[in-house]
This record gives C-alpha cells, structure tokens and sequence, in this order.
C-alpha cells in the first residue's frame, strides 16, 4: 500500500477496479481544513481520464510496473508492432494502448510499461517530443497573419495538426506527443 506522498506523474494505481496512472498532479494545502492531492489520472483499461480528490494520508493500492525500451516496426491489421531493444522479441499492442498512436514513426524507441504480476502491456509511451517531416499543407497567405494564425498540416506518419502560416511541405517540424501540437521548426 502506498499513501498521497508516494503519487506522483506516471504512477500506476488501483481505482474502482482499474488500473489508473496519473497524468498530472498538485498537492493543495488549503489555508483552513485538511491538505489533499488534486489528480488527473487515465484509466489504462478504458483509456477515460478522470479527475479525482484525495485527502492527504490516504492508503492507495498501487500497481507495480516494469518499463521497457521497444522499437516500432510497423502497423497492420492485428495492430501495432514492436521489438524489444534488448533480447529482439516482438508483440503487438492495440490503438487503444498507444497514447499518439498518429505520431509513430517506423524505427522510433518508445517505452512500454509492463503489470509486473502478470506481464500484461499497460500503456506505450512515446517520447516526450518526436520531429517528423510535413507531407503536405496549404501554402500560407501573405498578408494574412493574424495573431497565431495556424493552417492544417499532414505529416509524414498520417497525422493532421496545426501548424503556423511559415510552415512549408517537407519542412521537419518538433511535435509536443502530450497535446499533439507543433513546438518548432527543426533546422536541417
């Protein structure tokens, strides 16, 4: 049993029957009254996130997890196909397990946390940015620059975002994989 002081981004616990791991957050000492954790957790069976409100010192039932590197392969019908970087053994993971299952690139490492009791595949987590090549996108505008104005992009792996007006095809652009939003362009 773990209690609130043990919470923090990516732990992995026991929640109405479901495995949860926190996403975000922030431990709140109010000026009157008890302190509390304040969570925003994602359900790694449902892929729902919740926000949730613990008192402090509460007893929490955690999950313990292995992380492990794999390489991404490729994508067919049965699902997602990874390697493991160490002893090249391969699965395949749903959609569902994947948080941006849009940004994968083939031959990119992505970490995948493993329930260490029974070896089932929780979530893949990709790097916290990836830079992938812009496969086509409107040309911008001159003239036509509001504050932050943005135009849609595809990008090399399928995916669609926003990106600024300066933004041309095959320019390589940094991605933010948390909110699936352009950071920079990348020089050559």
């Amino acid at each position: 049993m773990a209690s609130t002081s043990d919470i923090k981004n990516g732990f992995c616990m026991v929640y109405n029957g479901n495995i949860y791991k926190v996403i975000e957050f922030q431990h709140v000492k109010p000026g009157k009254g008890p302190a509390f954790v304040r969570t925003k957790m994602k359900s790694l069976t449902t892929g729902k996130i919740l926000d949730n409100t613990i008192p402090s010192g509460h007893k929490i039932e955690s999950v313990r997890v292995e992380t492990r590197s794999y390489q991404f392969l490729y994508k067919d019908d049965q699902g997602f196909h990874f390697m493991n970087t160490d002893d090249y053994n391969q699965i395949f993971l749903e959609e569902a397990i994947i948080d941006s299952p849009g940004l994968l690139k083939e031959g990119q490492s992505v970490t995948i946390v493993f329930n260490a009791e029974d070896e089932s595949p929780l979530t893949c987590d990709l790097p916290a940015h990836v830079i992938l090549e812009v496969s086509s996108t409107e040309p911008g505008v001159k003239g036509n620059t509001a504050t932050n104005a943005t135009k849609p992009a595809v990008l090399e792996t399928g995916a669609n975002i926003n990106v600024p007006l300066f933004i041309n095809e095959n320019d390589k652009i940094k991605i933010d994989t948390a909110k699936g939003a352009y950071m920079e362009r990348v020089k050559e």
